[in-house]
C-alpha cells in the first residue's frame, strides 16, 4: 500500500519507476504548497482557484528542473514559491495590464478557464465522448491525476483531487475527491474507486459516470489517517455503492441509446 500525500511526491512516484538515479538538495516538499492550501483561506477562495494551479504548476516546473539536475535553479523556484504563498495579498501582487494579461492568458491552455466551474460545458462543439481510465493510451502520470478537478455525469463540480491510494492487496486504487466544490474549507472528501472515473480527451477534467444527485449517496471517507484502508467492511460496502451507481447509470445510457437522433 503506497498513499501519496502531496502532488510533489505524487510526480516523484511516477519517476521513480524509471532508472533514474536519486538526485539530492533541492526539496521540493519544502514548499510546503498542499499544506497553505489547506490553512490559507485565500487560497481556497474560489474566485483565487488560478492562484492554486498556477502555484502548483511553478512546483512541477521545480521538479523537473531537479530531474534534470539543476538543483540550485529547482531551489531558487522553491524559494519563490514559498515567497509567494507567504505573501499577505497574493491575489493582488502581478501585473495591472489587463491587454497584457489577456494575450498571456490566451497562449495558455484553452479549456483551463473551465476548471472549477459550479456549471460546466460538456457538449460543446468537438469536445468529444469521455474516455474510461483503463482505455487511455498512453496512461496517465499520478501529477495529472492530484489536483484535478472531478465532475458528474451531468457535468457539475464534486471536487479535486486530493490524494491518490495505490497497490492495496486486494488492488484497488482510490483517489480522493473533495466534497462540495473546487478547493473548498474542510476535509470532507469521497473515497473513488479509480476505475470509476472517466476523463476528457483534453486530459483536463475527471468525470464521474453518476450524476450530482447520486454523489449524495456516496458515504464520506470515514477519517483522515487512512484507517479506513483496513476496514474491509467499509470499503467493500463503498465500492459496492459506486459498482451499483455506475452499473443503473450504464443500464439508463443503454436503454436511451437507441433513441439518440430519432425525432
Amino acid at each position: 500500500m503506497t498513499i501519496l500525500k502531496t502532488a510533489a511526491v505524487a510526480v516523484g512516484f511516477a519517476f521513480a519507476l524509471s532508472a533514474t538515479p536519486v538526485l539530492a538538495a533541492c526539496n521540493i516538499s519544502d514548499a510546503k504548497l498542499e499544506e497553505a492550501i489547506l490553512q490559507k483561506p485565500e487560497l481556497r477562495d474560489p474566485e483565487n482557484r488560478y492562484l492554486v494551479l498556477d502555484l502548483r504548476t511553478l512546483r512541477d516546473a521545480a521538479f523537473l528542473l531537479w530531474t534534470y539536475g539543476l538543483e540550485d535553479d529547482c531551489e531558487r523556484l522553491v524559494g519563490n514559491i514559498k515567497e509567494l504563498i507567504a505573501s499577505p495579498s497574493m491575489g493582488e501582487r502581478g501585473t495591472s495590464d489587463e491587454d497584457a494579461v489577456d494575450q498571456q492568458q490566451a497562449a495558455g491552455e484553452p479549456l483551463q478557464q473551465r476548471l472549477g466551474k459550479v456549471k460546466g460545458s460538456r457538449g460543446t462543439l468537438n469536445e468529444g465522448p469521455l474516455v474510461p481510465i483503463s482505455a487511455l493510451d498512453p496512461g496517465l502520470l499520478v501529477n495529472e491525476i492530484v489536483g484535478a478537478e472531478v465532475r458528474t455525469s451531468d457535468d457539475k463540480i464534486v471536487g479535486e483531487v486530493r490524494n491518490v491510494v495505490i497497490g492495496t492487496k486486494d488492488q484497488k486504487d482510490y483517489v480522493i475527491v473533495a466534497s462540495g466544490g473546487f478547493f473548498v474549507p474542510g476535509k470532507d472528501s469521497l473515497v473513488v474507486p479509480l476505475l470509476s472515473l472517466v476523463i476528457d480527451r483534453a486530459r483536463t477534467s475527471f468525470f464521474l459516470p453518476i450524476t450530482s444527485d447520486q454523489v449524495k449517496s456516496v458515504p464520506l471517507m470515514p477519517d483522515q489517517d487512512y484507517l479506513w484502508l483496513d476496514d474491509k467492511e467499509w470499503r467493500a460496502k463503498n465500492d459496492a455503492i459506486f459498482q451499483s451507481l455506475v452499473s443503473n447509470m450504464a443500464s439508463i445510457n443503454k436503454t436511451l441509446a437507441p433513441t439518440v437522433g430519432t425525432k
